[in-house]
């Protein structure tokens, strides 16, 4: 039975379809990224799945029972916003009892246990009495990340929760939140535009574009095998070039290059410029047969010994299994 199940999910907003057959499964357990370009969907997506907004048409079920029409505080999920949604007034631990209180039925110590064991996992018990404002960035993403999962959901929900944190700060965080959500095994389903977020703390990864759901599923396999052109500029660099009557699609570091052809589907390129980024060096050439740009990512050793420069004539190629291929109409 899946934790959560997404049945043929449908949404406007005025005359503009924000979400049109959209359908998702999620194992307990699981870590979701709902991934893609602003105004996709996948916000409204997650505030139907929370009882937050509710669907045009589809289905929202929860451990097997149908929960499309439940309100949200049965739902049983902890939710984390952008804008953290912390009261200035109230300190990290008040703030973390806040979203406690609303169970009336647990007993005030065991409610102040919860907070402290929470806040002793986001790692921030030493700040327990700081107020928002005396916070970094990062310390209050972690303060509403111990409020939410201290009332003990069902799932975690995420709403772009890093995008305002600095990139330092966000790829700590990303290993801290991975971390915490392995060690209480809660079922999470967080948003991102950030494909690097994406595919290093996702399960399983839900590519959205146009308000429709475009690939699914772990990330490796969506790097190698993209579903469509869309997924495969989206996600990683990839070089896009025409070749027999359709679309050819490669990443850089599968691509290779020479003096001489590799195979007969090589294809002759002139070098444009060479980047040197230590350990690797990028080659960038336009494919003498449309101009189309192509980089290729070399060991630096490897670039030095071919003696790469611009305006070359080089042959680019790749390996069957590297190349993904479209209709020319993608």
């Amino acid at each position: 039975m899946k934790f959560l199940e997404v049945k043929n999910i449908c949404k406007k907003f005025s005359s503009q379809t924000v979400l049109n057959q959209v359908s998702l499964s999620l194992e307990k357990g699981e870590l979701a990224c709902l991934l893609g370009p602003s105004g996709c969907g996948k916000t409204t997506l997650l505030r139907i799945i929370a009882g937050l907004e509710t669907a045009d048409r589809g289905e929202v079920w929860l451990k097997g029972r149908e929960a499309t029409f439940l309100p949200p505080a049965r739902r049983n999920f902890g939710i984390v916003f952008q804008s953290y949604a912390l009261f200035p007034n109230m300190t990290v631990r008040q703030n973390v009892l806040f979203g406690l209180a609303q169970n009336k039925a647990l007993p005030k110590a065991e409610r102040e246990r919860k907070a402290d064991e929470a806040l002793e996992m986001v790692d921030l018990r030493a700040h327990r009495h700081k107020y928002p404002s005396q916070l970094s960035g990062g310390q209050q993403q972690r303060t509403a990340l111990a409020r939410a999962i201290a009332v003990s959901p069902s799932a975690l929900l995420l709403d772009e929760p890093l995008s305002a944190l600095d990139a330092k700060v966000r790829a700590r965080l990303r290993g801290e939140i991975r971390r915490l959500q392995r060690a209480l095994g809660i079922t999470t389903i967080m948003v991102t535009h950030d494909q690097e977020e994406a595919i290093t703390m996702a399960d399983t990864i839900v590519v959205m574009n146009n308000a429709m759901v475009e690939q699914i599923g772990p990330p490796r396999a969506i790097y190698d095998s993209p579903a469509s052109p869309f997924v495969a500029g989206f996600i990683g660099a990839m070089n896009f070039y025409p070749q027999g009557g359709g679309l050819c699609a490669v990443r850089p570091e599968k691509m290779e290059i020479g003096r001489r052809p590799r195979d007969a589907e090589s294809l002759p390129a002139l070098v444009s410029w060479v980047e040197f980024r230590g350990a690797l060096t990028q080659v960038y050439a336009r494919l003498v047969q449309d101009d189309s740009e192509i980089c290729v990512d070399l060991p630096t050793e490897l670039a030095d010994r071919l003696i790469v420069r611009e305006n070359d004539q080089m042959y680019v190629s790749a390996a069957a299994r590297h190349i993904s291929r479209y209709p020319a109409a993608a």
